[in-house]
């Protein structure tokens, strides 16, 4: 069973702080959604508000459709999973699994083979009766989802989960959320200030930045074509260049800066806004000779291995520093500092955007 979730126009304030600004988007039932987002941008009071610990304080939240507002948490179908994830300790793992069933009266039979089917589920088959303490971390994270589907809710809370652990562990756990997600079909909003994570997982992920929600999109979509500089830049890096548009036609303009003039996309969204020109380091090329079109003669300042690719910084004439990622395939010689190149883009591969927008979905 899965529900869908509505927002609509949602506020919260604490004081005069107003923490969720008109929030409006819609989660389908089924669906992996992820709130992305720097600490303090309101992600995690709009998951709180979702499951019944903080009332919103205008707008209206619904599950399946119905208005949950004044329901307590115990009576909305959802389950949330702590960061701390809230392990009971003293019980063995089938116990923690089973505890929601106890407290709703089911018996100790029913409750063990529930559990042990739990367990199956994500992959702890021998576990049942070992102690929390006997757990690795990513063994306590299945644990954790385990004990919130045993009340079977139709929809899955996750309040960054995976933050205490280590990068591999988080890597694998990704995986292993995203195929529980998947074999069981509950709703998941996941809450999460990682990008890799939102994009590794979500089938959509809106970017929050000050209480609102800047863009709602799929995964590729928000890398690709993000709606604003925020968004361009919490999610992936960038080169960031500050000029004027001189001439727009057909979804590009020409954008004079201190180091040049380049054609770049301009969206839509963007026209009559004060714009900066977005380009991602990998789109960058490093060439001998100027390229075709947005060429710019750099000297190399630097060249850091990052395993599987290579940043190469440099600095334009007038000491605009700018970032080219080389993919490390064994391909080519790489370049040395003091080098003297030109830096190439293409159109496609750049956007003009304003520094930020309100998005709803």
């Amino acid at each position: 069973m899965s529900a869908s979730i509505e927002l609509d126009n949602v506020c919260c304030d604490f004081g005069n702080f107003r923490a969720v600004d008109h929030v409006n988007v819609t989660i389908q039932p089924g669906e992996f959604f992820s709130f992305l987002g720097p600490s303090g941008c309101g992600k995690t009071t709009i998951l709180r508000m979702i499951s019944g610990f903080t009332e919103p304080t205008g707008g209206v939240i619904r599950i399946g459709g119905k208005d949950v507002s004044g329901l307590r948490p115990n009576q909305r179908p959802t389950a949330l999973i702590f960061q701390n994830l809230a392990l009971f300790p003293l019980m063995t793992i089938w116990e923690n699994i089973a505890f929601g069933l106890e407290v709703r009266g089911v018996d100790k039979v029913t409750r063990r083979k529930r559990a042990e089917e739990l367990l199956a589920l994500v992959d702890l088959h021998d576990s049942a009766d070992k102690m929390v303490s006997q757990l690795s971390g990513g063994q306590k994270q299945r644990v954790a989802i385990a004990r919130a589907l045993a009340v079977e809710p139709a929809v899955m809370l996750l309040d960054e989960p995976l933050s205490a652990l280590d990068l591999k562990l988080r890597q694998h756990m990704r995986a292993e959320l995203r195929a529980i997600q998947k074999r069981t079909g509950v709703t998941f909003i996941y809450i999460t200030h990682d990008q890799g994570e939102a994009l590794a997982m979500s089938d959509r992920v809106g970017v929050m930045s000050q209480g609102r929600l800047q863009q709602v999109a799929g995964p590729r979509d928000i890398y690709n074509n993000p709606v604003n500089g925020f968004v361009a830049s919490f999610v992936g890096e960038n080169n960031i260049l500050k000029g004027d548009v001189q001439n727009a036609s057909e979804g590009r303009a020409s954008f004079s800066t201190a180091i040049g003039t380049f054609t770049a996309k301009l969206p839509d969204s963007s026209a009559g806004k004060d714009l900066k020109l977005y380009i991602r380091p990998e789109h960058v090329i490093l060439s001998a000779k100027p390229g075709a079109e947005n060429s710019v003669p750099v000297t190399l300042t630097e060249v850091a291995f990052e395993g599987n690719f290579i940043s190469v910084h440099a600095v334009t004439e007038n000491g605009t520093d700018l970032v080219a990622e080389l993919r490390n395939d064994g391909a080519g010689s790489v370049p040395t500092p003091g080098t003297q190149m030109h830096m190439t883009f293409d159109a496609a591969n750049s956007s003009l955007l304003p520094d930020s927008t309100t998005a709803g979905a």
